[in-house]
Formats: C-alpha cells, sequence, structure tokens
C-alpha cells in the first residue's frame, strides 16, 4: 500500500489538486505495479509564512 506525501506551499486550486493526485496515482500504479485503489494520497499544505528558501520566506518575495 504506497503512501505519497506531497508538502506544497498553499494556493493551488481543487483542480490544481485534483489532477496532481490523479497524475500522482497513475504514475505510482505505473511504475510501482500497484492498484489504484491501495494507493494513498496526502497533500500538506504550507502557509507561505512558514516555508523558507535560502533564508526567506515565500511570504516575504
Amino acid at each position: 500500500m504506497p503512501v505519497v506525501t506531497i508538502k506544497m506551499i498553499e494556493g493551488r486550486s481543487d483542480d490544481q489538486k485534483r489532477a496532481l493526485v490523479t497524475e500522482v496515482t497513475d504514475a505510482v500504479s505505473r511504475t510501482v505495479n500497484a492498484p489504484k485503489e491501495n494507493i494513498t494520497i496526502i497533500i500538506e499544505e504550507m502557509q507561505k509564512a512558514h516555508y523558507a528558501n535560502g533564508g526567506v520566506r515565500a511570504s516575504d518575495k
């Protein structure tokens, strides 16, 4: 039972997240030969103020 966690900054639409879940599920199913119904996708959204890269918070860009 593959479990995939995707961490990303908030702000994507429901349609974008739906497409992401579909594409990742298809890729995992194809790659590891797992039935799609056994694949779990967890999306963890972070607030821009809680994510930084290179010492700069995403909310400060």
